[in-house]
């Protein structure tokens, strides 16, 4: 048991992550090198998808795949209420519209019905749907997609929390078998670490051109894809054959990513296995404190660790509770305030209610989870969890 601050989620860096950024830095390529290749390579190949595209944040990967999918002024995305704002903010850099749609209480996902009410909401103005896999816990994509594809209606899956879990079909996050594209977060707090980064995973090869071509500028140097035939034998000819954005993902970032994804399956075996250990350790508390809800059939590795607690019942508040085991050596936050509750969306649509996220917003709480935990520091975290609310 460590007896040094607990924050809810860190990064796991050592010495052959290091010397992978050490590698980088001392090649000649900074950025647009071969690491970047190899890092989508292996990473696609990790969750079984023929095509990965890195780029420098999860919010690129987000705006890339919505653009690349056509997503333009007019139309309108379905994204769950209870996510962070980067799924909803790349509709809006496309043009698009947010038509939020509620979520399950107990495990703050989209649900069937949930999209099924949405879309009856949005009627004819819906291009794409965004499931968002919270906490590592996958939504039920083969129902999603049984509404949406019947309706010509792109999906992808913002699985930034869920690197390494598997759907019903044992199949991993990214391997998209019933989506268009899946996204993926490299920040410090994933299982797996870049700085920053993010990556797109598809099935379309078409889509993954497009996408490599948006992140840098619309840019094209290739003669064989030149539209000016001459410029081939031009060596500094180039052109911009779309409208693109500086996504790059720098050879730096990649070197620490592909580091970082020999070391997956230990990270993800690392998070079940203490996950676990807080299951077994909170059952007991319920129906004050209950462990994260999970959906059958999915192997979740868990992101976060976002318990359920009864604030109300226990005569105390979420703040209360935050500070005190804070004071106790134990971080904690809160995954996610509803995105219609933010001020812009509150003054672009005005105020919105969802029942199902008000409820999960009320109750969740996230504690610490991360690989380098030592085995005895969930049992410390309830520990200092019980005497805070007397329990």
């Amino acid at each position: 048991m460590s007896d040094g601050y607990l924050p809810y989620g860190r990064q796991s860096i050592d010495q052959d992550d290091i010397d992978a950024v050490t590698r980088a830095l001392q090649s000649d390529y900074l950025t647009t090198g071969p690491e970047i290749s190899a890092f989508e390579a292996e990473f696609a190949q990790t969750v079984a998808s023929p095509n990965g595209v890195a780029c420098n944040s999860a919010t690129a990967a987000l705006h890339m795949a919505y653009d690349g999918l056509g997503l333009r002024p007019g139309d309108a995305v379905i994204v769950p209420a209870v996510t962070f704002l980067a799924t909803a903010n790349a509709a809006r850099f496309c043009g698009a519209d947010v038509v939020f749609c509620d979520v399950d209480p107990e495990t703050g996902l989209m649900t069937p019905d949930t999209l099924r009410e949405a879309l009856a909401r949005a009627q004819d103005r819906v291009r794409l749907v965004a499931p968002v896999h919270l906490g590592g816990v996958m939504c039920a994509m083969e129902d999603i997609a049984g509404l949406a594809r019947p309706l010509g209606l792109a999906i992808v899956e913002d699985s930034c929390h869920a690197l390494a879990s598997l759907d019903e079909a044992g199949q991993p996050a990214g391997a998209c078998p019933n989506s268009d594209a899946a996204t993926f977060s490299f920040h410090p707090v994933k299982t797996l670490a870049c700085g920053e980064g993010g990556m797109v995973t598809t099935r379309d090869a078409a889509l993954a051109e497009r996408m490599r071509l948006t992140r840098s500028h619309g840019m094209v140097r290739d003669g064989a894809r030149l539209e000016r035939a001459a410029g081939a034998q031009e060596p500094w000819w180039y052109e911009m054959q779309a409208l693109g954005w500086n996504y790059r993902m720098p050879d730096i970032n990649a070197a620490l990513g592909r580091s970082q994804l020999t070391k997956l399956s230990r990270f993800a075996q690392r998070r079940r296995d203490l996950s676990s250990r807080y299951d077994a350790l909170l059952t007991p508390l319920s129906p004050h404190v209950q462990p994260p809800a999970g959906r059958p059939g999915i192997d979740a590795c868990r992101h976060l660790y976002n318990v359920r607690i009864d604030f109300e019942a226990l005569d105390v508040t979420r703040t209360e509770l935050m500070r005190a085991l804070s004071q106790q050596g134990v971080g904690t936050q809160v995954h996610y305030i509803p995105v219609s509750d933010q001020p812009y969306y509150k003054a672009l649509y005005g105020e919105q209610r969802f029942e199902g996220a008000d409820r999960y917003y009320a109750r969740t709480l996230s504690l610490p989870l991360y690989p380098a935990m030592d085995d005895g520091d969930p049992e410390r975290v309830v520990t200092a969890l019980k005497a805070v609310l007397g329990l």
